[in-house]
């Protein structure tokens, strides 16, 4: 049973299923060249939030050997999750400015008036790589359903070709299930890793 917390600012009601710590595990399958890159790793993700309007992200994964125990770290990853709503003088930033407006408490109406034609609500994702690459999504939630796509895709000098992702999460009978696709390594746009997560 997932528990909804209710202390939460309005901005981030939709992502209230979220929040928490998820583990479990995962599959790699990507082709690059004449390989064929494949394996089993363990995944864990925090959803946190600290009363802003976003949440606080983090997520780690580690590849198994043929027996099941940890091997090479694969992924170290950080960021953050929001609505997608244009800033206002009431926001801090950028950098280090502060607002030029009074603070505005946002309420479930301002939320509602976000909502998409679909039934969703617009949202970014910005993520920072351990390996030097970052990446902007944009994308929608809707309900207990995540659909996000990369904006852009960028890479530090000594990092690998990535130019492109998509990822997908879902709630599924309580566990958290994701997909995601990526452009990488001169193979194009296709489905490279899927795990289960429970929360733990």
């Amino acid at each position: 049973m997932i528990e909804l917390p209710t202390d939460l600012p309005a901005d981030l009601a939709p992502f209230a299923w979220l929040i928490g710590v998820w583990e479990g595990t995962g599959v790699i399958d990507y082709p690059v060249g004449d390989e064929r890159l494949q394996g089993e790793f363990t995944h864990r993700v925090s959803f946190s939030h600290d009363g802003g309007p976003f949440l606080n992200y983090s997520g780690t994964a580690t590849f198994l050997d043929e027996n099941g125990a940890p091997a090479v770290a694969l992924l170290a990853e950080t960021g953050f999750w929001r609505l997608a709503r244009p800033a206002t003088a009431a926001d801090a930033g950028p950098a280090l400015l502060p607002p030029t407006a009074p603070p505005v408490t946002r309420t479930v109406d301002d939320v509602e008036a976000l909502r998409a034609p679909s039934g969703g609500f617009p949202i970014e994702v910005s993520l920072a790589h351990a390996d030097g690459a970052l990446e902007l999504y944009i994308g929608e939630i809707n309900g207990p359903r995540i659909d996000i796509g990369s904006d852009a895709v960028v890479r530090s000098a000594g990092a690998k070709v990535h130019t492109a992702s998509s990822r997908m999460y879902g709630l599924v009978e309580g566990h958290l299930l994701w997909a995601w696709d990526i452009a990488a390594l001169g193979t194009p746009l296709r489905s490279h890793a899927s795990a289960r997560l429970a929360k733990a």
